[in-house]
């Protein structure tokens, strides 16, 4: 009989390129993250990367995510993220999970993502029937940004239901040094990761 198995997801990065994310900073995750895909406008060189199809700016180009030619599950991870600790749980949750937002938990936010391929469908379905609205209409404080619609349309549950302790904030959790159970951390806003010095965080050159 058929046994309901945990899935592995495909780790996977989004790379819209510009003066504040380049082809050295996908490097320099795929480099804490082996195995890891690339969606981006420019190859990556040493990642497998896919092209992005849409000129969609900035973080909405993360909505490619949700492409019907891209088929399983993926785990997602934002570029700016440090990989401090055993990450294989985050891989089989076999379930969409979305980070709480670090100051507001109750809203849901998109920087660490298992993304599920039975629930893309209905999202892109959505997205696509109009994506110049959604970006506009997802302008105000509470829906910025993609995470924004993907509140809207993405069922999930929580990182810090799941794996509590184990996915952490730079400016919320660890300006007294990194917490004990932490096997990641996300760095959103600035300073970004690449700009702070600390033992655990992987060195930057820039040229990698």
């Amino acid at each position: 009989m058929p046994t309901d198995k945990p899935r592995k997801a495909t780790p996977i990065c989004v790379l819209k390129t510009s003066a504040e994310y380049t082809v050295q900073h996908a490097q320099w995750l795929a480099a804490q993250v082996p195995g890891i895909v690339c969606l981006s406008d420019v190859d990556v060189p040493g990642v497998k990367t896919i092209p992005l199809l849409h000129n969609w700016p900035g973080w909405w180009s993360k909505m490619e995510l949700f492409r019907p030619d891209l088929q399983g599950d993926f785990l997602y991870i934002d570029i700016d993220t440090v990989i401090t600790g055993d990450i294989t749980p985050l891989f089989t949750v076999g379930k969409t999970t979305m980070l709480s937002d670090f100051y507001k938990p109750q809203l849901p936010a998109s920087g660490l993502m298992y993304i599920s391929q039975a629930d893309k469908s209905a999202v892109w379905q959505q997205w696509i029937k109009n994506p110049a609205s959604h970006m506009q209409q997802c302008r105000t404080r509470d829906y910025w940004g993609d995470q924004g619609f993907l509140r809207q349309h993405l069922p999930h549950q929580r990182w810090d239901n799941v794996l509590p302790g184990q996915i952490a904030s730079y400016k919320v959790h660890c300006q007294r040094g990194l917490p004990p159970a932490a096997n990641v951390v996300c760095f959103h806003g600035t300073p970004r990761p690449w700009d702070v010095t600390k033992t655990w965080i992987p060195p930057y050159s820039g040229n990698l």
